[in-house]
């Protein structure tokens, strides 16, 4: 994996990705932020909540909101199929669910193949995309589930 420079080992910086689709685009989340993935479940509709939150769990005796990644990503929502996850994100201070359309792999690509997002998609509504990686046959965005919701959001999820 290292190259060799002035007799010494280079090693290259790896980003370990969850990488999944929503619709025909394919998004990678750091690894180590992701604590599972859950085929899709049934889910707890709860009265007077954010318009993103899809419902609740109960996974293991934790009570998870579940965030449509599709709906907070201004996606048209689509029925859930056999291919429907909900990958549980460990996040500062809680536990979300968030639904994706399928859960490709496990990725390791080198962090030089990744670049800041374009100008005409980093307003301030895509802060919580990091980078696109550039990976021979695809593009990948990268996101940071800790910035998909606002400070408002979160708040409002909290006083759910």
């Amino acid at each position: 994996m290292g190259q060799k420079e002035n007799g010494t080992i280079i090693t290259e910086e790896l980003l370990q990705l969850v990488s999944f689709k929503i619709g025909d685009a394919e998004f990678g989340v750091d690894i180590l932020s992701v604590q599972e993935i859950n085929k899709m479940m049934e889910l707890t509709l709860v009265p007077n909540t954010p318009h993103f939150i899809e419902g609740v769990v109960n996974l293991r005796g934790r009570i998870i909101p579940v965030i449509n990644l599709r709906s907070r990503l201004g996606l048209p929502v689509k029925e859930y199929d056999l291919e429907t996850r909900i990958i549980v994100v460990e996040m500062t201070d809680k536990t979300l669910g968030f639904i994706v359309d399928e859960v490709k792999e496990v990725l390791r690509i080198p962090k030089s193949i990744t670049e800041p997002p374009p100008q005409i998609v980093s307003g301030i509504d895509s802060d919580y995309i990091t980078a696109i990686g550039k990976l021979e046959d695809r593009l990948l965005i990268l996101l940071d589930l800790n910035k998909i919701l606002s400070k408002e959001e979160t708040n409002q999820l909290e006083e759910a």
